[in-house]
């Protein structure tokens, strides 16, 4: 099992599938990784050899920012807007839309699960 800043990559994937993995990785850059380290796409990580794992992991180490410092790197960004009190900031802070987003309808998934209102209680005649 290859361990790529980290985190264990699936071996039965395809080298490009199994970059996607790591935080910070997607379809482009794993791509980028693999033509410039000159390694087969189609390959699978169980097929790799310990040179080219390494290769991998050294170009990775010196052109990305993945994983821990990454994850560091954008809770300081928010932290910094929900201190300075812009309005980015604050829809943060509301654990709303932060990108322009409707909330009328929509945004479940940023606002969470849907909450009842109770309506007005009907007043009977006695």
């Amino acid at each position: 099992m290859a361990r790529i800043s980290g985190v264990n990559i699936p071996t039965n994937k395809r080298i490009n599938i199994a970059l996607t993995y790591i935080y910070g990785i997607g379809p482009k850059i794993a791509f980028d990784i693999c033509k410039n380290a000159s390694i087969d796409r189609s390959k699978r990580v169980n097929e790799l050899n310990d040179e080219e794992v390494n290769r991998i992991r050294d170009l990775i180490d010196k052109n990305y920012s993945v994983e821990g410092d990454l994850r560091r790197k954008v809770s300081s960004d928010i932290k910094r807007l929900n201190d300075l009190g812009c309005y980015r900031g604050l829809r943060h802070r509301k654990k709303l839309p932060v990108r322009g987003q409707r909330t009328h309808t929509n945004a479940r998934t940023r606002k969470g699960k849907a909450v009842a209102i109770a309506g007005k209680k009907k007043v009977t005649k006695g």
